[in-house]
């Protein structure tokens, strides 16, 4: 049976809506809304430019040790936004690893360091490593494009990666555990349209949830769900307590109306899943 929770999205203040949710088996549990409509998924990009520079990891091409960014930042910490960069300039607020400051520069210097690294585009690079090997053939980020907020999608491909990231195939589960644990602990900082929160809990490339308050997930989403959202209206969570993943694009940019109606779909719809 079709997952019924997902016509919730039918009475959002949005124009168009689509979503998908997955199984640790790669199953899809159920599907609505236009599945092949391309939407900007804002940063909703980052998940997948993480995943790129931890397959570069795997392929000895970068290390997350490795100096990256401002001066003391490494690609660990551009991974993790604790490399101290500002919101949306290539400017330092901080010293690396002291606070959690959530900053696109971040993955705009990782984009350009394994550019340089590889000495081929971003943008290509995502495509030959992670976008053709799943098949997400509706996806891209254009050249030039921010590895941060730039790609486009649909939920068709994105429940393609969302079953990715349950079960790896690319990636060593080991390498996707690491990068979907916390990473620099105990640091607060500001989870964008949420406030501050303390800890702000981030892995590498992942926001993960644990007890944070609030959240755009549900209120029975486990504390290891992990994922993003983006300002464009879109998310992608990851509960692997559930077994089970959720991507869902909009095109009206996040506000008060995404505060309030995504967690009661999540839990709608982890409690059908149940």
């Amino acid at each position: 049976m079709p997952l019924q929770s997902l016509r919730m999205i039918e009475n959002w203040p949005v124009p168009t809506a689509a979503t998908a949710v997955v199984r640790t088996d790669g199953t899809v549990a159920g599907t609505h809304g236009p599945q092949e409509h391309r939407f900007p998924l804002a940063s909703v990009t980052k998940p997948l430019a993480a995943y790129a520079t931890l397959l570069a990891v795997e392929e000895g091409a970068v290390e997350l040790d490795e100096p990256a960014g401002p001066p003391g930042s490494t690609v660990r910490h551009l991974l993790a936004h604790t490399a101290g960069l500002a919101f949306d300039e290539h400017r330092v607020q901080a010293p690396p690893g002291e606070r959690r400051l959530y900053s696109n520069a971040n993955f705009e210097a990782l984009g350009d360091h394994i550019a340089k690294a590889t000495d081929i585009s971003f943008p290509r690079y995502l495509r030959e490593a992670v976008l053709e090997p799943l098949g997400m053939a509706a996806t891209d980020l254009p050249e030039p494009g921010s590895p941060a907020k730039d790609g486009i999608s649909t939920a068709a491909d994105m429940a393609r990666f969302a079953a990715e990231l349950l079960a790896p195939r690319l990636l060593a589960p080991q390498t996707l555990a690491e990068a979907t644990s916390v990473v620099f602990p105990g640091l607060r900082g500001v989870l964008p349209g949420y406030g501050m929160q303390n800890p702000n809990d981030w892995g590498l490339g992942f926001e993960i949830r644990d007890g944070k308050s609030p959240h755009w997930t549900g209120a029975s989403s486990s504390p290891r769900t992990f994922g993003h959202f983006g300002q464009a209206g879109t998310f992608l969570w990851v509960d692997p307590d559930a077994g089970a993943a959720c991507v869902t694009l909009t095109d009206r940019a996040f506000g008060p109306w995404a505060v309030e109606a995504w967690p009661p779909l999540t839990d709608a719809i982890l409690a059908e899943l149940r």
